[in-house]
């Protein structure tokens, strides 16, 4: 028995990706035994159908989920702020998230691709979009909570909807660019010419060029910017803390603005959180992708990352009032009806 399960796993040439098996005839299997450039089929994991379910419940979680913040800001005009149209645009980046999960699934676990190349080129473009706008997200909220806890004066005039939509769709735009020309220029259309994939597989390659200059602009670039807007954000937010509960302990009277800083100070902490949860979510994933692991390994980090686009909606419910109470009006089916929040 041993002998025979040491001969059901060889590598083939061609990569880490062409893992084959044997089967107990000795026969190699093939995603598309009928097409001569067809990809040796890989090891199926053995808890395969576990993490399908496990899967499926993490999708149809982001999705409820970021479906009701996208409803409750959408719907509630006293909602319509400038920080909560950047969250909105996180919200829809992290249900698309959601939406596509089932398909990594199966890209991760049948180790075929059983859908047309055409199809991986898209999938591998939109997957990408969704990676990069997300962190852009964050960059943009990291600057909203920048100005209105370091520069309170110049916020109302400096942040507001306009502006704030525009930089939005100015974020999107910018990132589709980037990652069209990124997909276009390693050939992922360009399916007839390439001789470095079999048929039945999809995967990311690029040269060492794109690579450098992807790592740069859609991770390291970003998160040193957010982390070094936060870093001042906090320092900010202790000063401004020590002040107001001095003023208290003093029993003198605290004004109107310091109430005002003091509310913009716990939301900047709000989404420091969300913010945090990325890092902790891309950084391990990051790292490993960049370093020789197994697969296994990578995988179950890929599946963390998914999992930080169900995460942001728990941070909202667990200090966000008005989210609570849009998610039960929601629920019980009284959104159309003439509630405060």
């Amino acid at each position: 028995m041993k002998g025979q399960r040491g001969e059901q796993n060889k590598l083939l040439t061609g990569g880490d990706s062409l893992m084959a098996y044997e089967t107990e005839d000795q026969e190699t299997q093939y995603c598309f035994p009928h097409i001569n450039s067809s990809c040796v089929k890989g090891k199926r994991y053995r808890h395969g159908y576990i993490t399908y379910v496990f899967v499926s419940l993490l999708s149809a979680w982001t999705v409820f989920l970021n479906l009701l913040v996208i409803i409750s800001i959408s719907h509630f005009k006293k909602l319509h702020t400038p920080t909560n149209m950047i969250i909105l645009s996180l919200a829809v980046n992290d249900l698309f998230v959601g939406l596509v999960m089932p398909i990594e699934a199966i890209r991760l676990i049948e180790t075929c691709w059983y859908f047309v190349d055409i199809f991986c080129a898209i999938y591998i473009l939109f997957i990408s979009f969704l990676v990069s706008a997300s962190l852009s997200n964050l960059v943009l909220l990291s600057v909203d909570r920048y100005v209105a806890v370091c520069h309170p004066l110049l916020y109302p005039q400096k942040i507001t909807i306009t502006k704030t939509l525009m930089s939005i769709c100015l974020n999107w735009a910018c990132f589709s660019a980037y990652i069209t020309a990124f997909v276009v220029n390693n050939g992922y259309f360009d399916t007839s010419h390439r001789t470095d994939v079999c048929y039945g597989k999809c995967s990311v390659m690029m040269s060492f060029t794109w690579t450098i200059i992807d790592l740069f602009v859609s991770f390291i670039f970003p998160c040193v910017l957010v982390i070094t807007l936060y870093l001042r954000i906090f320092y900010v937010v202790h000063q401004q803390v020590k002040v107001i509960n001095s003023l208290m302990k003093g029993g003198k009277c605290v004004t109107e603005g310091s109430v005002k800083r003091k509310s913009e100070s716990k939301a900047a902490l709000t989404l420091g959180i969300i913010v945090t949860a990325y890092m902790l979510c891309w950084i391990p994933y990051c790292i490993c992708s960049l370093t020789v692991i197994s697969s296994t390994t990578i995988n179950v980090l890929l599946l963390l990352v998914y999992a930080n686009s169900g995460m942001n909606p728990l941070v909202y419910a667990l200090f966000y009032p008005w989210f609570k109470k849009t998610a039960k009006l929601i629920l019980t089916l009284k959104i159309f009806t003439q509630h405060p929040l």
